[in-house]
């Protein structure tokens, strides 16, 4: 076994992102990273002791290489986005937290009964590091949001899909100077899922039409919800923007996702896909048994939706001395 899948977190609303860096980098950095430390872990678990310690410091050298140098680099300077250094005059930085939050080490707190629940374990862990890289660099970080360590829907897309997958959170991206909120956009390598979600009551039931609204029914009451079609209409809108601006050719299917839910939509447009309880498992098992590796396309797809993505964060370095400017929009 080569290593769990876990699809990568590539933008998670408007945090800084490790991809937003190196797009084609970090991809493979990760599915390395991944791999080598579920082989060490699992191996740890069958024999009760690390085999690959020794082989650690050098599995982590990538990853750690750059922290090195740019932690040294820190302590005096602070890398802006137009590509300028600022003298910070400092003498101290966070020098051993940015290195830290460029590896991943696995570890095995309580011993599990069973392979599957080591695979668990793991995969908790895995998903906490994707919520790191999906919200920090080496000179900056977003303060994330708690809920989003027990978002279940995210630790879903993330847990049950194919590494090869890349993942946009709620991102929120600028278009004609004005901030757009997304929903889902999840990019396979072969194509691009624009999802808006459905999720309230447990069991509630949603009436499509092609009016403004919907109704929903829950138990004996019913409601108006606003049609979920027009925030994903207008979320193709967008992308398809930005793949027209960047000349690429993938094509983008429009879902309508109730995981608890039931969706009854009788005049379902062709290129809306609706999915509920009776089938969201078996749509996420399937997309999961994907086996295309990442594509140029997929890469130029993802980078094309960064290059309008937002980002709000601060400087470690004013983090780290408990600065009271103001975060920074980049």
């Amino acid at each position: 076994m080569k290593g769990m899948q876990m699809a990568q977190l590539v933008k998670l609303v408007d945090y800084v992102s490790r991809y937003e860096n190196d797009l084609t980098r970090y991809p493979t950095q990760f599915i390395r990273l991944k791999r080598y430390q579920w082989k060490r872990i699992k191996n740890q678990w069958e024999h009760g002791f690390d085999q690959f310690e020794e082989q650690a410091a050098t599995m982590l050298e990538d990853t750690q290489e750059d922290a090195k140098w740019y932690s040294l680099l820190f302590k005096k300077w602070r890398k802006r986005r137009d590509d300028d250094f600022v003298d910070e005059e400092a003498d101290e930085g966070p020098d051993e937290e940015v290195e830290t939050d460029l590896t991943f080490q696995a570890a095995i707190s309580e011993r599990p009964s069973s392979m599957e629940q080591l695979k668990k374990s793991y995969s908790e862990q895995l998903f906490q590091f994707q919520l790191k890289w999906a919200s920090s660099t080496l000179y900056d970080r977003s303060r994330v949001d708690p809920k989003f360590f027990s978002d279940s829907l995210l630790k879903q897309l993330t847990q049950r899909l194919p590494d090869s997958f890349l993942l946009f959170y709620y991102p929120i991206v600028k278009v004609n100077k004005a901030p757009i909120e997304l929903d889902i956009v999840l990019l396979s390598p072969t194509a691009c899922y624009c999802i808006t979600v459905l999720e309230d009551e447990r069991m509630a039931a949603y009436i499509g039409s092609s009016d403004r609204f919907w109704l929903k029914k829950f138990g004996e009451q019913e409601l108006k919800v606003l049609n979920p079609s027009i925030a994903l209409n207008r979320m193709e809108k967008v992308i398809s923007s930005f793949f027209n601006g960047a000349k690429v050719e993938l094509p983008i299917k429009k879902l309508i996702i109730s995981r608890n839910g039931y969706i009854d939509y009788p005049g379902t447009p062709y290129e809306i896909t609706c999915i509920d309880r009776k089938t969201y498992d078996q749509w996420l098992t399937q997309l999961s048994k994907n086996p295309s590796p990442m594509k140029h396309t997929q890469f130029k797809a993802a980078q094309s939706i960064l290059d309008y993505a937002e980002t709000t964060a601060m400087s470690r370095l004013f983090d780290a001395e408990e600065s009271a400017e103001e975060p920074i929009e980049e």
